[in-house]
C-alpha cells in the first residue's frame, strides 16, 4: 500500500504540487503575529510569528523534522526509499544550506547524537569549527601584537570570526559508519533546487532585510541576496555556484578541505574588501580538520535516560544539571492549566522552579565549561557537576518564594576563572528516526544570521569564533576557560538530545524521543521546557514545543516569550497573570519574542508522533497508514 505522508505547518509554494503517496506538505496551524518594536541585531534570529492550533503528526515507521518544509520533504523521501537517519541528515543539511542559509550550511559546524538501534549504542559526533593554527588568545581583540586596533568592521564581520568548517567532514564520517544510500545520491534534491530555484520564504526574506547593510560589504553576498540597488531580493532564488559545489562534494566530501574549494575558502576569509580585517586561516587548517567522536552525556530523569552532548558544548551538561535539580521537586504538581494544542497556560511556580534550576546550571556552565581538549572540567569529567549529592545541594538553594536573581557557581577546589557568556545566535535543528529504529539529533549552525557575511562558491562562512571569549583573562588575571587558542573549539550551547526508556536497574531501554532546538544561549531553556513538558506534564510533542518559551540564564532576568498567544504583552505584561506572578517573586521578566526552532519526535505505540515549532517554518513528515 502506498504511504501517505504528512507535514506540520508548511506554507512553501512548491508544497501544493506534492502528489499523494509522496512526502506531501500540508497546512497545519494558523499563523498569527503580534505587533512588536524594533529588534536588536545582536539577538538570535527573530521569530517569524506563531502558528496556533498545530497538531502533532503521527507516523508509522519513520519521521523527520527540520526547520524548512523543503528540507523535511527531501529528507523524508530518503527515508521512504530505505535510507538511514545518517543518510537523511546529509540531504537535509544540503537543502537547508540553500533554503535557510542564514541559519546553517556547509560553511559551518554542528553537534550530533546518533543512535544505532542494532548495536543499542549512542555516539556523540563533534563537528564544531576550530580556530586556525595562527590564532592567538588575542585573535578577536586586535589585528596583531604590533597593531593593537580592533578587527574591522567588527570581530563578527571580519575574517577573524571564521572558524574551520566542520559539518561536511562530520556528516561524511557519520555516513561512512551508518549510511546506506550512496553518498553521491544524497545531494540530488539540493542540486535540483539550486539549479531550478526556490521561493524565498517569509523567514529568509525577513532575515535578508535585517542583514542587508552587512551583506552589502561582501560582493558575493550582495550579488546573491540583494538587488543591484541594494534592496533585498524576493520571489525565486537560484544558486548555480552552490549546485556546482555540491556536485564536487557528492564526488568527494574532502573537496571542501583540499583543492580549489579549500583555496576559495581561504581567499574569501582573507578578503579585505570594505576594510575588513582578514582571517589567518590556511589551507593546512582545512586539510587538518578532524571530527571528534566523544562519549555522550547520559543521565537519569523521571525513569528515562537523557542523553546529551558533552563539551565543547555546554548544552548537555546544563540540561542535565537543570533536570537533576528539578528531580528534587514535584514538577507534575505544576502542570499548565487549560491545556490545548498550544500548550496551555503555564503556572507561576512551574516557571519559577525551572528558571531557578537553570540559573544554577548556567552559573556552573559559565565558570567551568569549555573545550575539554584544552580546559578540563572539575574532576576531569562531567561527574562532579552531575553527582547526586552535588545536585541535592544545588536544589536546596532554590526557594519556592523568591528568586535568587544571580546564582553563584559551585566551588571545586581552587576557584576557576569565569568563562563569561558570549552572544550566541541562531542555528537550525534536525530530528530523525528511520524505519530501522536508528535516530539522529543534529544541531547545526553558522552562528549568527548569515554567519560572517562572507560568501564563497555559493555558501556562507561561519562566524563561530565569536563564541570564544574575546578577553583571554579575567579581571583578576586568571585565564578564561573559553579563550581563543590554536585548534581549539569554541564553547557552544547546542543541546541535541535523545531520550530512552530504562529498565528497573536503570539500564538503557528502547528509544523514547528525539529533540533539540536552535536559539543561541537560550537553547538550554528551550530543550528543558520541552523535556519537562513531555516527561512531567504529559504533553504530546507538539504541545510541548508549542507552549510558551521561558527560562533564565544566570541573571535576574527571566524570559517569557511574548510571541505566544496566551501571553498578554500589553502595558509591559502588567495584566498577564504569569508575568505579574513571577515579578511578585522578584523576577525581572522579559517578554520579548523568543526564537526557538524546536522539534520533537516521540514513540507512540508501534510508530512515532512529532511536533515542529510554530515560531519558525518547521515541518514534520513520515509515513502514515
Amino acid at each position: 500500500m502506498a504511504a501517505v505522508l504528512v507535514c506540520a505547518g508548511c506554507t512553501a509554494p512548491e508544497a501544493a504540487a506534492a502528489p499523494a503517496g509522496s512526502c506531501a506538505i500540508v497546512s497545519n496551524g494558523t499563523p498569527v503575529t503580534k505587533p512588536r518594536g524594533g529588534r536588536d541585531e545582536s539577538a538570535p534570529e527573530t521569530a517569524t510569528g506563531y502558528r496556533t492550533g498545530m497538531a502533532a503528526v503521527p507516523t508509522d515507521h519513520y519521521a523527520v523534522a527540520t526547520a524548512n518544509p523543503l528540507a523535511t520533504r527531501a529528507a523524508c523521501e530518503v527515508l521512504r526509499d530505505g535510507g538511514t537517519a545518517a543518510d537523511a541528515l546529509v540531504t537535509a543539511q544540503a537543502v537547508l544550506g540553500l533554503v535557510e542559509p542564514q541559519s546553517s550550511g556547509i560553511g559551518g559546524g554542528g553537534f550530533l547524537l546518533y543512535y544505532d538501534a542494532a548495536a543499542n549504542s549512542v555516539q556523540a559526533f563533534d563537528g564544531r569549527e576550530t580556530a586556525p593554527a595562527a590564532a592567538t588568545e588575542n585573535y578577536l581583540r586586535w589585528v596583531s601584537d604590533a597593531d593593537r586596533t580592533a578587527p574591522t568592521p567588527d570581530a563578527r564581520a571580519s575574517g577573524r570570526s571564521i572558524g574551520v568548517p566542520g559539518i561536511v567532514r562530520m556528516l561524511a564520517d557519520v555516513h561512512a559508519q551508518h549510511g546506506r544510500t550512496p553518498w553521491r545520491d544524497l545531494f540530488g534534491p539540493a542540486v535540483r533546487l539550486a539549479d531550478d530555484g526556490f521561493q524565498i520564504s517569509p523567514r529568509l526574506a525577513a532575515a535578508i532585510a535585517d542583514a542587508a547593510p552587512k551583506l552589502r560589504i561582501d560582493a558575493a553576498s550582495a550579488d546573491y541576496f540583494l538587488e543591484p540597488d541594494g534592496s533585498p531580493k524576493s520571489g525565486r532564488l537560484s544558486n548555480a555556484a552552490y549546485a556546482k559545489t555540491l556536485g564536487a562534494l557528492a564526488t568527494d566530501p574532502a573537496a571542501l578541505y583540499t583543492g580549489p574549494i579549500a583555496g576559495d575558502i581561504v581567499a574569501a576569509a582573507a578578503d579585505t574588501a570594505g576594510g575588513r580585517t582578514p582571517s589567518l586561516m590556511t589551507t593546512a587548517d582545512l586539510a587538518g580538520y578532524r571530527t571528534r567522536i566523544r562519549e555522550p552525556l547520559c543521565t537519569p530523569y523521571r525513569g528515562k535516560q537523557i542523553c546529551g552532548m558533552p563539551p565543547p558544548s555546554s548544552g548537555g551538561i546544563a540540561v542535565a544539571e537543570t533536570l537533576g535539580v528539578l528531580s528534587h521537586f514535584d514538577m507534575a504538581a505544576h502542570r499548565p492549566t487549560d491545556v490545548d494544542a498550544d500548550g496551555g497556560r503555564l503556572t507561576v511556580q512551574g516557571v519559577h522552579l525551572i528558571a531557578e534550576a537553570e540559573r544554577l546550571a548556567y552559573a556552573d556552565r559559565d565558570r567551568y565549561v569549555a573545550d575539554t581538549d584544552f580546559v578540563p572540567l572539575p574532576g576531569g569529567s562531567p561527574n562532579a557537576l552531575l553527582a547526586a549529592d552535588y545536585l541535592a545541594g544545588r536544589a536546596a538553594l532554590v526557594s519556592p518564594d523568591r528568586t535568587m536573581g544571580t546564582a553563584k557557581p559551585g566551588e571545586f577546589g581552587p576557584p576557576a576563572a569565569l568563562a563569561p557568556p558570549v552572544p550566541e545566535h541562531g542555528t537550525s535543528h534536525i530530528s530523525v528516526v528511520d524505519a530501522q529504529g536508528n535516530a539522529a539529533s543534529l544541531t547545526t549552525t553558522i552562528e549568527s544570521a548569515f554567519g560572517s557575511f562572507h560568501m564563497v562558491d555559493g555558501f556562507l562562512l561561519n562566524n563561530q569564533l565569536t563564541d570564544f571569549s574575546a578577553e583571554p583573562t579575567a579581571p583578576d588575571g586568571a585565564p578564561v576557560a573559553n579563550r581563543v587558542a590554536p585548534g581549539k573549539r569554541p564553547r557552544s550551547t547546542m543541546a541535541p538530545t535523545l531520550v530512552f526508556d530504562t529498565d528497573a536497574g536503570g539500564a538503557r531501554g528502547p528509544l523514547y524521543a528525539v529533540a533539540g532546538s536552535p536559539g543561541g544561549s537560550t537553547i538550554i531553556q528551550f530543550v528543558v521546557k520541552t523535556l519537562v513538558g513531555m516527561l512531567d506534564w504529559g504533553l504530546d510533542p507538539q504541545q510541548a514545543v508549542s507552549m510558551v518559551d521561558f527560562g533564565a540564564a544566570n541573571s535576574p532576568t527571566t524570559n517569557v516569550g511574548g510571541e505566544h498567544p496566551v501571553v498578554d504583552i500589553s502595558d509591559d505584561g502588567r495584566h498577564d497573570p504569569l508575568v505579574t506572578g513571577l515579578r511578585d517573586l522578584g523576577h525581572e521578566v522579559d517578554i520579548a519574542d523568543q526564537s526557538s526552532g524546536l522539534s520533537a519526535i516521540v514513540r507512540s505505540g508501534p510508530g512515532w508522533v512529532g511536533g515542529a515549532d510554530p515560531r519558525r517554518e518547521g515541518a514534520v513528515m513520515g509515513d502514515g497508514g
